[in-house]
This record gives structure tokens, C-alpha cells and sequence, in this order.
């Protein structure tokens, strides 16, 4: 079954769920990536963990 749940916050990919499946990730501030664009979720997360630590 292939389900669509979003976009990516990025690239604006349709993100789809695929049998249980979410075919992307979720950022720790709940944003949705596909793959390709997993790199720029982790560099966003690691950003905001920064200005909470005040590094």
C-alpha cells in the first residue's frame, strides 16, 4: 500500500508511506525530509541544538 503523508520541507518531494513504511525521515523539530535531503535535517538539527546550549 502506498500512502502520500507530505512533502519534503526542502525539495517539496512527495513523501509517501509504503506498506508501514515511511519512505523519508522526521527531523527532531517533527520537519519531514525525503533521503536526498537527510543531510540538511541533521545540519538543522545540529544547529538548533546549538543555540539551546549557546555554542
Amino acid at each position: 500500500m502506498k500512502e502520500r503523508v507530505g512533502e519534503c520541507a526542502n525539495c517539496h518531494k512527495p513523501i509517501y508511506c509504503l506498506d508501514g513504511f515511511l519512505d523519508g525521515v522526521i527531523s527532531e523539530n517533527r520537519t519531514l525530509y525525503c533521503f536526498s535531503c537527510k543531510d540538511l535535517a541533521d545540519n538543522v538539527t545540529a544547529n538548533d541544538d546549538s543555540k539551546e546550549y549557546g555554542s
